[in-house]
């Protein structure tokens, strides 16, 4: 049966717990140099309408892991949604290949892509929102806690598609998830009200970045200004500058927490360089985990396909 990962919220809690497990074991097998050819004689068509350094090498070198094939679509090679309709494209693509994987700024062409495709369709980024960062970071926050449930977390800074996985994982595993943000940057309240209704996780949304970390085990922030956006940046660093994680922050947090940071970086912005270079700084295990954690979701797409 043919699956998508379009939203963390495409498969249970269930689902995600397994695929957890699923990407520990990869990770192990992978560095024992023993990879499951899981994806052998299978070929991908990446859609790439967003630079990217993480998202790029983490899928193509995770599908020649398991053996499989990818092919990289620029913009540059045919504009989907205006020289051909993105309900063509996805009916195309789907004669040629196993899966399709985009990272793009609309989340809609996203969507329209699973609609009409035939084999599993995979946001590797919107506007909108990040599934396959925020599940690296859960299997992140797994092996530095031994555990996802009621992780006393912050993210502090902007309101952007990382606040949105963020809101979304905790409406399928029971977070105490603390958001900081200035009153001009506020995430969507109306999703962050969606998501206390479930009532799976402790939802606070607040203006004090110290009240947001006090206790926490994890601190979590992004890029004040995302892709497309840079033209914001003055006025988010006038909004947000006491919303940087540094030295005196991480102090209101518990004595073992540790920081993490889905890159790039400002640094000395929205975190500073010496947190994300200190000793309670993950940031680049978490950055390693995108390739684990997106192998395990390929893999067991395919493996659905076929149930």
């Amino acid at each position: 049966m043919k699956r998508d990962f379009v939203s963390i919220l495409d498969w249970t809690s269930e689902e995600i717990r397994s695929n957890l497990d699923f990407a520990v074991e990869l990770k192990q097998q992978t560095k024992e140099g023993k990879c499951p050819q899981l994806l052998q004689r299978k070929t991908f068509g990446l859609f790439f309408h967003k630079p990217s350094l993480r998202t790029r090498l983490s899928f193509e070198v995770g599908i020649a892991q398991l053996g499989g094939t990818a092919m990289v679509l620029s913009e540059q090679d045919f504009k989907i949604g205006e020289r051909e309709t993105v309900s063509d494209v996805a009916r195309v693509m789907s004669r040629y290949v196993d899966g399709i994987l985009i990272r793009t700024y609309s989340h809609q062409m996203v969507l329209d892509l699973a609609k009409y495709s035939t084999v599993p369709v995979v946001n590797m980024l919107t506007d909108f929102n990040h599934p396959c960062q925020v599940m690296s970071d859960m299997l992140t926050i797994k092996e530095k806690l031994g555990r996802i449930d009621e992780v006393r977390i912050a993210y502090v800074g902007d309101s952007n598609n990382m606040t949105n996985s963020w809101l979304n994982i905790a409406a399928r595993i029971p977070l105490d998830l603390r958001i900081a943000t200035a009153p001009e940057t506020l995430p969507d309240m109306e999703l962050v009200r969606k998501i206390q209704e479930i009532g799976i996780s402790t939802i606070k949304v607040t203006h004090s970045a110290e009240e947001a970390v006090n206790g926490v085990e994890v601190l979590y922030t992004d890029v004040w200004a995302s892709m497309g956006e840079k033209e914001k940046i003055e006025e988010r660093e006038r909004v947000l500058r006491e919303f940087q994680i540094n030295s005196s922050l991480l102090q209101c947090a518990e004595k073992e927490a540790f920081v993490l940071h889905c890159l790039p970086a400002e640094r000395d912005k929205e975190i500073t360089d010496e947190v994300i270079e200190g000793s309670q700084s993950v940031v680049f295990d978490q950055a390693e985990n995108r390739l684990h954690a997106q192998k395990a979701i390929l893999a067991q797409l395919e493996k659905w396909r076929h149930v």
